[in-house]
């Protein structure tokens, strides 16, 4: 998996105390290098965090709001060389303002029932992220993914996690997001939704509505995981205003016209995480 470190003592080139809700050290990885998903010609670096421990939920609330991401059991955060184009992101859901076309598309899926499931995979649901992935990605990472490859990522999960389905009045499967419970909000981990059906506008749609539920749960924040300028396919979610960034260890609201400079290293928090 990569070089081993122990993270009480280190994490990403500095030294923090990493000890969690009950005393205990927190292994970080370094994953081999690989191409970047997002912008051309570029090297991908990742730092991981393996989640499976007896305070899972307290480990990734916190490396939710230091940057991380979770796949799996795992959590990651980018630490490329000479870019720091992957930029954490949240919504404050109590102050998003949705625009006309955001409206718009509330309205054009005001028919659809959301559903708040465990995180159980179904043939049905795989049927739908396949026809997503073949329409919307199918040059991407995830384009190969089989049932079993789908069912690993909805249920191998340390942590509290969900699925949400949004299904027409005859229960017709529109679109699923597979979201965690964090202490401070929720975390959007994968959305897919039906490609044929582009006047609903089911992404963007899925996005208000999982910031609905967030404060329907007295959740404060939305987590979008990363947005990459210059990426075609993160520049959507720089269409949620206001939207909160995470720059030099501080959440700070994204100015759009003031975009944050991104040809250096990945900054990580100078700050204790726990």
């Amino acid at each position: 998996m990569g070089q081993s470190f122990l993270a009480h003592n280190f994490v990403a080139g500095s030294f923090l105390p990493m000890t969690s809700s009950q005393d205990r050290p927190h292994f970080f990885y370094t994953a081999p290098p690989g191409a970047c998903p997002y912008l051309p010609n570029r090297i991908e670096r990742k730092i991981l965090v393996d989640l499976a421990t007896p305070d899972a939920n307290f480990l990734h609330s916190r490396l939710s709001h230091a940057g991380f991401r979770r796949s799996h059991t795992l959590a990651y955060a980018p630490i490329c060389d000479g870019c720091s184009a992957c930029i954490p992101i949240r919504l404050p859901v109590r102050n998003l303002t949705p625009h006309r076309t955001q409206k718009r598309a509330v309205r054009r899926n005001a028919d659809l029932m959301r559903s708040l499931l465990p995180p159980t995979a179904t043939d049905e649901q795989y049927t739908l992220f396949r026809r997503y992935l073949d329409s919307r990605h199918s040059d991407g990472e995830m384009a190969g993914m089989s049932m079993h490859d789908y069912r690993i990522m909805v249920e191998e999960t340390p942590v509290d996690t969900r699925l949400v389905e949004f299904r027409t009045p005859d229960a017709t499967l529109m679109a699923a997001s597979l979201i965690d419970v964090l202490e401070d909000g929720l975390s959007a981990v994968y959305s897919f939704y039906e490609p044929n059906c582009p006047q609903r506008s089911l992404g963007s749609f899925a996005i208000l509505s999982l910031a609905e539920l967030a404060m329907q749960m007295e959740l404060p924040y939305l987590y979008l995981g990363y947005w990459v300028p210059g990426s075609p396919k993160m520049a959507y979610k720089e269409r949620f205003q206001p939207a909160e960034i995470l720059r030099n260890g501080t959440w700070q609201k994204l100015d759009l016209n003031y975009p944050p400079k991104t040809e250096r290293a990945h900054p990580f928090p100078e700050g204790p995480l726990f």
